[in-house]
């Protein structure tokens, strides 16, 4: 796959994952309404993350759910909070495991799976 199209599906992934979280807020109480997803995309440098910001009463609430980034023509996922997981998304969007590193994984760890070591 080209890198356009890859960015593309990127977008796609992480905008879904956010729509999810934000479909849950009217259900949701109202101190959990202090607490929004924001999606940041970075296309100059290849970086695409979804996170969580906002309060819980007095606790302040910050964490990143998914953080991708393509780095020499390979998808690195940094970080996947997903219940789904994102490298299968990917998969079956006909990505290449061989283009598909999962960068919260030791690289002695990568070895072990099916895609992509890094470098």
């Amino acid at each position: 796959m080209e890198i356009e199209k890859y960015r593309e599906l990127i977008k796609s992934i992480v905008e879904k994952h956010g729509q999810c979280h934000s479909d849950d807020l009217p259900a949701a109480t109202l101190r959990e309404r202090e607490v929004e997803t924001q999606i940041a995309f970075d296309v100059d440098r290849d970086r695409y993350l979804m996170f969580h910001v906002g309060w819980r009463g007095e606790k302040r609430v910050f964490g990143c759910v998914i953080h991708i980034e393509i780095k020499e023509g390979k998808i690195w996922i940094q970080r996947d909070g997903t219940e789904v997981g994102i490298a299968n998304q990917l998969i079956a969007a006909g990505v290449p495991k061989s283009d598909i590193v999962l960068g919260y994984r030791s690289p002695y760890m990568r070895k072990f799976t099916e895609l992509a070591m890094g470098y």
